[in-house]
C-alpha cells in the first residue's frame, strides 16, 4: 500500500510543478497554434518588400522555391523579365523584386515552434514539451482515487476525447 501511496504522491507533486513550469510554454504553443490555423489568410500579416539578387536563369518552379513564395503563380515573360503575382525576376541579372505578406518577427518565431525538425535548435524543447504532455496524460490518472466518482467520470471523458480525436482524423 505504501508503494501505491508513494507513486500517487510522486505523480501528483511532479504533475503540479511540471504544470507550473510548462504554463508559460503552453501559453506560447497555444497562441502560435491558433496563429497557424489562420496561416492561409493574411491575419496579422504585413507586406514586406524584397529586392535581391539570386541565381540567374531559374525556371518558374525553381524561382518559386528559391523565393519561398507559397502559391507562386507565374504570369508572363517580357524579354528577360519574368512577371509573377508578387513581383518580377530578371533572368539575365538574377535580380528579384517582390513582396510577401509575413507575420511580425516575434509571431513568426512563435509559429516556428510547431514547424521545427530534428536538426533545428528548437527540437529539444519540442521533444521535452511532447514528453511532458504525455506525462500529464499518464499522471492525471493518479490525481484521484480509482474508486471515486470523479475518477470514473474522468475515464469516460478520456475515452470520449480519444473517440472524437480519432473521428476527426478521418475528416
Amino acid at each position: 500500500m505504501d508503494k501505491i501511496k508513494d507513486t500517487r504522491s510522486f505523480m501528483r507533486i511532479t504533475h503540479r510543478y511540471l504544470g507550473y513550469f510548462l504554463a508559460g510554454i503552453m501559453a506560447v504553443y497555444s497562441l502560435s497554434g491558433i496563429l497557424l490555423i489562420y496561416r492561409d489568410t493574411d491575419f496579422l500579416k504585413k507586406e514586406k518588400k524584397y529586392d535581391k539578387v539570386i541565381e540567374k536563369n531559374l525556371d518558374e518552379k525553381a524561382l518559386g522555391k528559391e523565393l519561398k513564395i507559397k502559391g507562386f503563380e507565374f504570369e508572363k515573360t517580357e524579354g528577360t523579365i519574368l512577371k509573377f503575382k508578387q513581383g518580377t525576376y530578371n533572368a539575365v541579372t538574377g535580380e528579384a523584386k517582390y513582396s510577401k505578406k509575413e507575420l511580425p518577427f516575434l509571431l513568426d518565431k512563435m509559429t516556428k515552434l510547431h514547424k521545427s525538425q530534428s536538426k533545428d535548435t528548437l527540437s529539444p524543447l519540442n521533444a521535452f514539451f511532447g514528453i511532458s504532455l504525455f506525462f500529464f496524460v499518464i499522471s492525471s490518472f493518479w490525481m484521484f482515487n480509482p474508486k471515486t466518482k470523479a475518477f470514473k467520470r474522468g475515464i469516460i471523458f478520456t475515452i470520449a476525447g480519444l473517440i472524437v480525436s480519432i473521428i476527426l482524423l478521418f475528416f
